[in-house]
């Protein structure tokens, strides 16, 4: 099967309604970042968990990654950071208790990069955190009328590149992800179970957080699910009904 690029379009392009060639990387070189959003709260409480996941998706796929994360800020303050928004097909959204509200500002710049064809995971290190409560909160406002709908089991992102048979994290604390959908493509998908702790390891090789209850058969489907989250943030032309195509020919021809 063909890939084809995700071609991310840099706001004030997206603004003049210019388009990238379908061959052009995303952003300043051919390496696929990912953001990770810093906002008024705890928003770095697991600050290696995308470099290890970022290592894993460049060890196990064909996808060329970045080495480190991308800080993101979504307040247009002429900052690095706020310049970087616009450059990330796929954006974190991550903390650990209360996250103030975004200004009207930021939230419609996050809008914006979800119209144009961003992705934004939220992921919230239980179900009863309370940056959960105050993500959708945002999301709302930031999207106001879409549903946030339950994602099937069968959904893309369960098998754009492993077959993972269900939501993981470091805990199981709901069986499927969640999620907002503008139109036939899902925008935001939101985790309950901690998939950054699953990922977390410190510089010295060591896993900060236990998984619960399958230890290292839980972190192993975790790392899969985040592999697929990366493949179906970069590429556009993923089917549903044509994701493993070739394998199963393949394997009939056995």
């Amino acid at each position: 099967m063909t890939l084809v690029r995700r071609d991310f379009l840099l706001g004030s392009t997206a603004l003049l309604g210019l388009a990238a060639s379908a061959a052009s990387a995303i952003g300043p070189s051919s390496e696929v970042g990912v953001g990770v959003i810093a906002h008024g709260g705890q928003w770095d409480h697991r600050p290696e968990a995308v470099r290890r996941l970022l290592w894993e998706v460049g060890k196990r796929t064909s996808i060329n990654v970045a080495r480190e994360r991308v800080v993101v800020r979504l307040e247009d303050d002429g900052s690095a950071e706020a310049k970087q928004l616009f450059w990330q097909p796929l954006l974190i959204l991550s903390g650990e208790g209360p996250m103030p509200a975004f200004s009207e500002g930021a939230r419609r710049r996050l809008e914006r990069h979800l119209r144009f064809g961003g992705l934004l995971i939220v992921d919230a290190p239980s179900s009863s955190d309370p940056f959960l409560s105050d993500a959708r909160r945002e999301l709302a406002a930031v999207l106001p009328g879409i549903p946030e709908v339950a994602l099937p089991l069968d959904h893309v992102v369960m098998k754009s590149f492993f077959l993972v048979p269900r939501a993981e994290g470091r805990l199981r604390q709901k069986e499927t992800l969640s999620g907002m959908n503008l139109g036939d493509r899902t925008a935001v998908i939101i985790s309950e179970n901690d998939l950054l702790g699953a990922w977390e390891r410190d510089r010295f090789g060591t896993w900060r957080f236990e998984c619960e209850p399958d230890g290292d058969a839980q972190r192993e489907r975790a790392f899969r699910l985040g592999a697929n989250i990366v493949m179906v943030a970069t590429c556009l032309d993923y089917k549903e009904d044509q994701v493993h195509i070739p394998f199963i020919m393949k394997k009939k021809r056995r």
